[in-house]
């Protein structure tokens, strides 16, 4: 295999269009993984803080952030994305007024949607707790999460215009110190109340979801600070003439009406995840004799827990997707079908050389990575961890690709394969859960996923006529590197003592240098990574 597996027909503007791509990756992937990693280490002290209601405190903390992610996609309706296309598209026709304008209206649109959902998140709590299994626990933490929805929809306007024109340093800035803020108000909280205060494990949870808003008004000062750094702020408040005469409110219903199929598709996982969170629970009681207290710490083993990682993942897989989106749009109302099918087949094999590799090593390393974060586990924890990780390569792969079929303006269509997506994921919920219990609602994901996925890629590459041929030899290549990675990992674990942090240390260590090395050989990192590949592998010497 060598550089060639890898190569499409390129001309200047598709690899100039890449190298947008990657300058807007490498900020978003960036900082989304550093607030990612961060939103996963505060859990090794959390979890301990939590003392034996860890498990317990980590499945309520979940369930009220399901439902919260769900009002966060409803209450913006999708208009990020959505803003994200259009400034895309109006920059591209030379009328950014056009774009300040759409911005402005949004702002004040999306500050109403912001109070009417926080209202309904905080009066509607009890219900809420009750139908998804978390009873009064989760009401309190219901109510501080309304805070979020308070601000996230006219912070995520501010995020979808730089997304728009791929300035994605305020936006990655603002991401990370989201993040930051958000975690030193967890720790500094749960400690006070678990290991100084009363020891009262809700009212410690409660304030650990309070600090999605504490870290939101952060986040929103640097966007403000950015947009009035570069004159963009004045221009959103009073924008000049348009090169065509639209009416606002058309405009603002014209997005809306875009927007709905992001919403929809873009909240599948939350919903499928709320689907379990409010199937499990009453099913177990009906088939078995588990408390209460039993049934959320089942709920923490195979979706709480897990989940705190694979959202990493997750999350990555977003931004590769979203940071595709105005380019590939872009390419696409230009009619330049041949730079579209590539930055495709680009994106594909960009979500490969990180997702695969990564997924299985963390398998790999579950048993340790599992009693690093919470405690040794038992055979039960342990398969759920595994399973939660590899599935993490389907439901990563829908984040990417269901917004690249919307950019390719086919929303009608991602929204009926979602429909089929959810009624699989519907009919086998039941079933499944009476049969294999645990793990049921994990098997009927991955099979609902794994045909929604086959129905995104099939239509992409109709549209695009994106190569198959290339993108399968650049996959297939990943997929040996991460096999001989995972025999090098193993061979590691066998000969290395049985301790937690060393074994991660060197097996994951030695698994990362072995598989760069690989894709330095191969040129992978230089077809990817451009200028910073070849960087790499020269200071790798190879």
């Amino acid at each position: 295999m060598n550089n060639t597996d890898f190569e499409t027909e390129e001309g200047a503007s598709s690899r100039n269009q890449q190298n947008t791509m990657l300058v807007g990756a490498f900020w978003r992937t960036g900082a989304d993984f550093l607030s990612k990693i961060l939103g996963v280490v505060y859990l090794i002290p959390w979890y301990a803080w939590m003392g034996t209601h860890g498990d317990q405190a980590n499945a309520v903390f979940s369930m009220g952030y399901n439902v919260y992610a769900l009002f966060l996609l409803i209450s913006t309706a999708g208009i990020p994305v959505a803003i994200s296309r259009e400034v895309a598209k109006y920059n591209t026709l030379d009328d950014k007024n056009m774009s300040y304008r759409l911005v402005r209206q949004m702002l004040f649109f999306m500050l109403i949607m912001g109070v009417v959902f926080a209202a309904i998140l905080y009066l509607l709590a009890p219900f809420f707790a009750d139908l998804l299994g978390g009873g009064a626990e989760l009401i309190p933490v219901m109510k501080s999460l309304s805070l979020g929805v308070l601000v996230f929809p006219a912070m995520s306007v501010m995020r979808g215009y730089f997304q728009g024109i791929n300035d994605m340093r305020p936006y990655a800035l603002s991401q990370l110190l989201e993040q930051v803020v958000r975690v030193i108000w967890m720790l500094v909280t749960a400690f006070m109340i678990m290991k100084i205060g009363s020891g009262d494990w809700v009212a410690a949870v409660t304030q650990s979801t309070t600090a999605a808003f504490i870290g939101m008004i952060a986040s929103f000062i640097v966007l403000v600070l950015s947009l009035m750094k570069q004159g963009d702020f004045e221009k959103i408040l009073n924008p000049g003439e348009t090169h065509r005469q639209v009416d606002g409110l058309h405009l603002l219903v014209e997005t809306l009406r875009q927007a709905i199929p992001f919403i929809i598709i873009g909240s599948a996982i939350q919903i499928f995840k709320l689907i379990d969170q409010s199937t499990f629970p009453h099913i177990m009681r009906w088939i078995s004799n588990y408390s209460d207290t039993q049934l959320k710490v089942f709920f923490a083993y195979f979706s709480a827990n897990s989940d705190k990682l694979t959202m990493v993942l997750l999350g990555v897989a977003t931004t590769l997707g979203g940071v595709s989106i105005p380019l590939v749009t872009s390419a696409y109302v230009k009619g330049n079908q041949k730079e579209t099918g590539q930055l495709i087949s680009f994106s594909i094999q960009l979500f490969s050389v990180f997702m695969i590799p990564v997924v299985v090593g963390l398998s790999l390393l579950a048993r340790q990575i599992h009693t690093l974060f919470y405690v040794a586990p038992s055979q039960l924890q342990l398969n759920l961890f595994v399973f939660a990780f590899l599935q993490s390569i389907l439901l990563a792969s829908y984040a990417m690709l269901s917004p690249m079929l919307q950019a390719l303006h086919h929303s009608r269509t991602a929204m009926k394969y979602f429909g089929v997506t959810l009624a699989i994921k519907l009919i086998l919920q039941i079933p499944a859960i009476l049969f294999f219990e645990v793990y049921g609602p994990m098997i009927a994901t991955t099979i609902a996923f794994g045909v929604g996925i086959y129905l995104f890629i099939r239509k992409i590459q109709q549209v695009t006529q994106f190569s198959i041929k290339v993108t399968y030899r650049g996959v297939l290549g990943i997929l040996v590197m991460t096999l001989i990675m995972s025999v090098i990992m193993s061979f590691v674990k066998v000969v290395l003592p049985d301790k937690t942090i060393l074994t991660i240390v060197l097996a994951g260590g030695v698994g990362f240098v072995a598989y760069l090395v690989m894709a330095a050989k191969l040129g992978y990192l230089e077809k990817l990574f451009g200028d910073k590949g070849t960087a790499i592998r020269r200071r790798l010497h190879i």
